[in-house]
């Protein structure tokens, strides 16, 4: 039987897996532009993208509330997990979406929400192998009743009470601001590229 420690390498291999998409994006960024000419649609993204970056930080630590720690445990079925199996990788492709918003260009938000869930279903399939394993019948009967990933909000239901680990509510609080150095980031690309030290190879709507 596979030890809990297997859950841990799964998720360090997300962790590695989406830092280098991240990395190669952001690279490749530097040299894409927005298309659009309007600067207020430009400025309406970039802010839409900024909500959705508070929504996914906020969501995280929502879901951090009820796994506290537990997802190698025990199955949890309440909250944000009664909806969708994965809530964390929601919130973070809904993160990621904001973060390609920052250049102004609905494409490439498009794009940064896509190409993150593609990198965690990768690891949402190895996860449910290993759960599988650990729970057998009754982590089967909540593959069978709750979707791997879009929410299906009408199965939403609650906990009467919640033991909460701050340390965890915390350290997903500190990883999720990581989310907001995407603005100063493309507004440095953006000034880099008006003064023309960054070329323009490409402009996206």
């Amino acid at each position: 039987m596979r030890t809990l420690s297997d859950m841990g390498r799964f998720q360090q291999r997300r962790r590695i897996v989406i830092a280098l998409v991240i990395a190669l994006l952001l690279l490749a960024l530097l040299f894409v532009r927005s298309a659009w000419g309007d600067k207020d649609i430009h400025e309406y993204i970039e802010a839409v993208g900024l909500s959705f970056i508070v929504l996914a930080i906020v969501g995280r630590m929502w879901c951090t509330l009820y796994i506290g720690g537990k997802k190698s445990a025990e199955i949890v079925r309440d909250g944000p997990y009664s909806v969708t199996r994965n809530p964390l990788y929601v919130f973070s492709t809904l993160g990621a979406a904001g973060i390609g918003a920052q250049t102004g260009s609905l494409i490439i938000a498009f794009g940064f929400a896509v190409l993150c869930y593609l990198a965690f279903l990768v690891v949402i399939r190895a996860e449910e192998n290993y759960l599988k394993k650990t729970f057998g019948e009754p982590y089967r009967a909540y593959l069978a009743e709750v979707p791997r990933f879009f929410p299906r909000f009408s199965l939403f239901r609650d906990s009467a009470e919640l033991i909460v680990r701050p340390d965890r509510v915390y350290r997903t609080l500190i990883d999720g601001l990581v989310f907001f150095i995407a603005y100063p980031f493309f507004e440095f690309v953006e000034y880099l590229q008006g003064v023309h030290i960054l070329p323009v190879l490409l402009r996206l709507y």
